[in-house]
């Protein structure tokens, strides 16, 4: 992306080269609209539960930018020579029944025929143009806050592999369902230097993204980050995910992992999300208002899970102890 020809609209708040987590285009002195898309494959065999899991996902790259969602439209791949229309008509309806929680609407849609189902939603949302949550403006002192445990990928490669319990996986599955609403709306309360919803790149790539964007140092302090029941008993019994890897590639040049534990322990920074959290930084001091607030809102997982320091001008922009 970084060497597409840049777009010089004054209007374009917020384009693809701070990696954000969705555009911003200016409309009036008063109002942006904030434009994104996301599709998955399917994590669960309940086509219901799929869209429901699909539809948060992409709705939450409008809450990482301090935005309210307004509308979505239906992104279909389907195979309608394998499976009977009944199902995708559940994916539609689990993913309008989160569409309709959002208090956005469903504006139509689009499909393909396809060898196996995706599907997503392409999001537009609102925000004042002063008010935009971006991944690249975190300061030095500030609290990282995290919404919601790690932990969903392994699990969901756990579950096919029967090795994770049903209450395990049930918890995760509620939690990779919940919107991220009320925490967005929550922490509007608050002075929100800069924000991201970790997804696929795994708390460690889009910490790191919010670090370079930024110019800082992350801290990350892995004994304070909520995990997901079982997800580290999977990673320490040999279950892992077909992006670790890459993930954990894509990191290692710029970051340093300090933290005293074994490197099965380490994988879970690199864990992919589905509709994970979001993490936000906020003022020193201001981190622990800000969970409190959220607990109070029934957000049980949120918590701090690091600071924002100074770079030192080594390219490292991440830092896990």
């Amino acid at each position: 992306m970084q060497s597409l020809p840049k777009n010089e609209d004054p209007n374009l708040l917020v384009g693809f080269d701070t990696s954000d987590d969705a555009g911003v285009y200016r409309l009036t002195d008063d109002i942006a609209i904030i434009t994104t898309a996301d599709f998955i494959t399917p994590p669960v065999n309940d086509p219901f539960l799929y869209g429901q899991i699909a539809a948060a996902n992409a709705i939450s790259d409008v809450y990482a930018m301090g935005g309210k969602p307004v509308t979505c439209i239906n992104l279909v791949g389907f195979p309608s020579k394998k499976l009977p229309p009944e199902q995708l008509h559940q994916i539609v309806a689990g993913a309008l029944d989160k569409i309709t929680e959002s208090g956005a609407v469903l504006a139509g849609g689009h499909s393909v025929e396809d060898d196996e189902p995706k599907f997503g939603l392409a999001v537009t949302g609102v925000v004042h143009p002063d008010k935009i949550w971006s991944n690249a403006a975190a300061r030095v002192g500030d609290d990282l806050v995290l919404t919601k445990p790690i932990g969903s990928g392994v699990l969901f490669n756990a579950k096919l592999k029967n090795k994770v319990s049903e209450e395990a996986f049930a918890k995760c599955l509620d939690t990779v369902s919940t919107l991220n609403r009320k925490a967005a709306e929550v922490l509007m309360d608050f002075e929100v230097h800069s924000a991201t919803d970790i997804t696929g790149f795994g708390l460690a790539g889009h910490s790191l993204e919010m670090g370079e964007g930024s110019g800082v140092l992350i801290e990350l302090e892995l004994a304070k980050i909520p995990i997901m029941d079982e997800a580290l008993a999977m990673y320490e019994k040999g279950v892992s995910t077909g992006v670790n890897k890459l993930n954990r590639q894509q990191v290692e040049p710029k970051a340093r992992i300090e933290a005293d534990v074994p490197a099965w322990y380490r994988e879970i920074i690199y864990d992919p999300q589905t509709s994970g959290g979001l993490m936000v930084a906020v003022p020193g001091g201001e981190g622990e208002k800000a969970v409190a607030a959220l607990h109070a809102a029934g957000i049980s997982a949120a918590c701090i899970i690091g600071t924002v320091s100074e770079s030192a001008g080594d390219g490292i922009h991440l830092l896990v102890k």
